[in-house]
């Protein structure tokens, strides 16, 4: 189920989880490893760090309500240019100093700061709107930097859940303007682990989620983080489709298709 956007103690909860799974690696590398290509074109390791700390820096000490008009990205670049030269444990430093800042920022929230209105990066919206994408764009992130590390973790779990969520609430979009199934079909994801779900979008007029389908024209198998990586358009869909790491069954032209066009965000 789709945590709600004011939902306070469950999306602080989920960010407290990325915040300790990433102290927790970004503590154990080397200068070699914080200069490994992340999945994301123009970071390496480093490159995520100091994205995920600027952010969390234009958000430190402010009140909810200061970004209801608009989001202050200047203030990104501000902090990419401070650390800019820094060696990769000054960089780190900096970086924990922001997270410890927002942890406790955070934990003065309440249920009604998070219904406050704000702007997110997917438009208007909540303060707790945002907090949820902050979820998911922490939790992508990690992703981006442990498969090019060769260090698997935190795949499953609430904020596992939780980005696994965000992609679903775009299935319509990405199954009727991406994939493009054609009216009267209907299409299956089938999450096999860590985190396990069935998703289905019924094709009438539109491309509409729906709970149940008895009889889908596709049904995509994969594993929940290589389909939130390919959604999010990380990785190479051929290089998967040859590994066997993600497949299909039904309409097979469809089916390759499928897998071919999740990507709805970079």
């Amino acid at each position: 189920m789709t945590v709600g956007e004011s939902d306070h103690g469950t999306i602080v909860g989920n960010l407290e989880l990325c915040f300790d799974s990433l102290d927790e690696l970004f503590g154990s590398l080397n200068d070699e490893q914080w200069a490994v290509q992340s999945l994301c074109p123009d970071w390496d390791v480093a490159g995520i760090a100091i994205h995920l700390a600027a952010v969390e820096s234009m958000l430190a000490g402010k009140p909810v309500d200061s970004f209801a008009e608009g989001l202050p990205f200047d203030e990104v670049m501000s902090f990419v240019a401070s650390v800019d030269g820094l060696s990769n444990a000054a960089m780190l430093e900096r970086y924990q100093a922001e997270i410890t800042t927002r942890r406790a920022d955070l934990a003065t929230t309440s249920e009604e700061d998070f219904a406050q209105p704000s702007m997110t990066p997917v438009g208007p919206g909540t303060y707790g709107r945002f907090m949820a994408v902050r979820v998911f764009d922490f939790w992508v992130h990690e992703q981006d930097i442990r498969r090019p590390l060769g260090l698997p973790g935190h795949e499953s779990g609430p904020a596992a859940e939780m980005a696994i969520d965000e992609i679903q609430m775009s299935l319509g979009y990405i199954v009727g303007k991406k994939i493009g199934l054609p009216d009267g079909m209907s299409l299956t994801i089938d999450l096999t682990g860590p985190v396990t779900r069935q998703m289905h979008v019924d094709v009438q007029g539109r491309a509409t989620p729906v709970d149940t389908l008895d009889n889908p024209s596709v049904t995509l198998s994969a594993d929940s983080t290589t389909f939130a990586l390919l959604a999010c358009g990380r990785i190479d869909p051929q290089a998967e489709i040859d590994a066997g790491t993600i497949t299909w069954s039904g309409e097979a032209e469809w089916g390759d298709k499928a897998a071919r066009s999740l990507a709805f965000t970079m």
